[in-house]
């Protein structure tokens, strides 16, 4: 069975820091482009960052850079997003997706609410 499910939101104050994770399985992790994305209340679902496979290549959206960082862990199927400095425009449902290099295939978790409010 295919899975994809996030863990780490919560409540954090402003400046504070959460890492969320994605756990992946019933499919070949490494050949899966990984993504994390958001979407505020009223608001349309924006890529936050994104990273490739085999290269390993990374995009940031521009709101985020230099605060998000995400990276990969291909023995434990895991994909983490370390958001720092975290501001109350962060506050969004986080969800990961995962995209196969060939077919596009794709598959999204259900996401997980982080809040930035002090």
């Amino acid at each position: 069975q295919v899975q994809v499910v996030e863990s780490g939101g919560g409540l954090v104050q402003p400046g504070g820091s959460l890492r969320l994770s994605c756990a992946a399985s019933g499919f070949r992790f490494t050949s899966y482009h990984m993504g994390w994305y958001r979407q505020a209340p009223g608001k349309e679902r924006e890529l936050v960052a994104r990273i490739g496979t085999p290269g390993g290549s990374i995009n940031y959206a521009a709101s985020v850079k230099g605060r998000f960082t995400i990276s990969r862990d291909n023995v434990k199927n895991t994909v983490y997003l370390q958001m720092n400095s975290l501001k109350p425009e962060d506050t969004a449902v986080y969800y990961c997706n995962a995209w196969e290099v060939v077919t596009s295939r794709s598959y999204w978790g259900q996401g997980t609410q982080v809040t930035v409010s002090s």
